[in-house]
């Protein structure tokens, strides 16, 4: 029989790092629910002492999710550890996973601290981790550029202490396959009870290589791999979950293990991730882009047709990209529009929270012929990002555009309640509606993204819009969607701002 290989989320901790990622603790948990239902093993839900929110939402997760494992993340001091025990009481199963720098400019010119010092803070830790959980994962951050005589030390160190799960981690995305699987061969040959833990790895992607070390490091030993859903993270990014899952399932001839994940909800989460986060997937991405299932090359259409297996490795249906496509329209009633949500990871508070989102379904499904599962994730997404934002709400607008003649528009907004309405003047439409929003708003921000993306195919499409602002260091994305693409971007534009303006905010550490 072959070997497991856990699959250990942390799209909802690393992911989060990405400027602009923040997610609220509903976010969180509708993510967790349909991480859980793909049968992830390990659903990373936070920091719990980063902030009371990031406390807030691993408590959340955790009393949401019954059967995956909730990890929280803790550095090694007593305080960090204690509150990530706390926050994961609710857990059925919980595993506290500390960290502390390995490689000699962490110790040297952040932690400011001996090697001796270091090994004694990560014992120390393990032991305070293990009188909470007998689930304690341990990482010495920038593995990849630490002394292998060290990470032999320490590790030896913290199992005896009693981690029963090891994490390799490549911080800053350094190693390459080769050198990255030598390392991991190693630790497993050279630390004396190795076999008393599960070695695990997690690769950030600055040289595009964190997959390929993943799967590197699967072969020479490595048995849970922590990565993200569309590579989200900090930087260039994590390990894919749907490239690192779909290779080791696919290759099932040279892969001596292989993951219990039901790979037909991939799609499901990968939309909702986009969703929820504002970063949209790259048409050519692999297993979820747009594209990665498409043919238009004459030679490989005439392939397809005559044997799917001539140009696809895979069935596009294995990660859900024809199951989950359900039109529904103007005649689909409430108790399918609920089930059908319900199956995308949505679920509604109240019957009036399902009235509210029924009827906008309802105005859009006047609007559009056909609605699909894309149409119902930026519905329902922008209905309970509306519900949100306290301060500022989009209302409506006017634009004046004429060839020759310069843009403008007139926007209504709610102001705390309070109806106002702004007039400006800009470059383009999209130009002078956000001068006419600033105009009320006064936020200061600045524009770091525009994008826009069709949601479904056809020219009754949705436009998805995202936008990203920054104010005093601080990026956020603001998402909006809309036949219209320039009430689009106006919504996204007001989501953003309320975003911004939020007194809730986040640290992270990183690794």
């Amino acid at each position: 029989m072959k070997d497991k290989l856990i699959i250990f989320d942390t799209t909802l901790r690393d992911g989060e790092q990405s400027p602009g990622a923040s997610m609220t603790r509903d976010e969180k948990v509708r993510i967790a629910k349909t991480l859980e239902l793909m049968h992830v093993d390990v659903i990373e839900a936070g920091f719990p002492i980063a902030s009371p929110g990031d406390f807030e939402a691993v408590q959340a997760v955790a009393s949401a999710v019954k059967d995956s494992t909730v990890c929280g993340l803790a550095r090694t001091s007593d305080a960090d550890i204690d509150r990530a025990a706390e926050a994961l009481k609710p857990a059925n199963s919980g595993r506290i996973h500390t960290f502390i720098a390995t490689s000699p400019i962490h110790m040297q010119q952040k932690l400011r601290m001996s090697p001796e010092q270091v090994l004694e803070q990560a014992v120390r830790a393990v032991k305070r981790a293990r009188n909470y959980t007998d689930d304690v994962e341990f990482s010495p951050e920038d593995a990849g550029r630490s002394e292998i005589d060290f990470l032999c030390q320490i590790i030896e160190s913290v199992i005896d202490a009693g981690a029963n799960t090891i994490n390799i981690p490549d911080t800053v995305g350094y190693n390459v396959p080769t050198q990255f699987a030598e390392t991991i061969r190693n630790l497993k040959e050279r630390v004396p009870n190795a076999d008393k833990a599960v070695f695990s790895v997690h690769c950030h992607n600055d040289l595009g290589l964190a997959v390929a070390n993943s799967l590197a490091a699967v072969m020479a030993g490595a048995r849970q791999v922590e990565c993200t859903i569309n590579g989200l993270g900090e930087r260039a990014g994590n390990a894919s979950l749907e490239e690192v899952v779909m290779a080791v399932r696919t290759r099932q001839d040279i892969f001596p293990c292989d993951t219990t994940l039901d790979t037909t909800h991939i799609m499901n989460n990968s939309r909702l991730v986009a969703n929820i986060t504002g970063f949209p997937v790259q048409p050519n991405k692999a297993i979820v882009g747009a594209n990665a299932f498409a043919h238009e090359s004459g030679i490989h259409q005439d392939g397809v047709i005559k044997s799917r297996e001539t140009y696809e490795i895979m069935r596009a249906e294995d990660v859900g990209w024809q199951t989950n496509r359900l039109v529904m329209g103007k005649h689909s009633g409430r108790n399918a529009f609920r089930t059908r949500l319900k199956e995308l990871g949505y679920e509604f508070a109240s019957e009036e929270e399902l009235n509210e989102c029924f009827r906008r379904f309802k105005d859009l499904a006047d609007k559009k012929h056909e609605i699909f599962d894309e149409d119902l994730q930026s519905l329902v997404s922008d209905g309970l990002l509306e519900a949100e934002q306290e301060e500022f709400k989009f209302i409506s607008m006017k634009i004046a555009l004429e060839t020759g003649e310069v843009p403008s528009a007139e926007i209504a907004l709610s102001v705390k309640g309070v109806e106002k309405t702004g007039v400006a003047e800009g470059d383009g439409p999209v130009d002078a509606v956000f001068s006419a929003i600033e105009s009320l708003v006064e936020s200061g921000c600045k524009i770091q993204l525009y994008s826009v993306n069709a949601i479904t195919d056809g020219s009754d499409a949705q436009g998805e819009v995202t936008v990203r602002l920054s104010k005093d260091g601080r990026v956020v994305n603001g998402t909006g969607s809309d036949t219209d693409v320039i009430a689009a971007s106006a919504k996204a534009y007001v989501n953003a701002v309320n975003r911004v303006m939020s007194p809730v905010q986040r640290a992270h550490p990183q690794i």
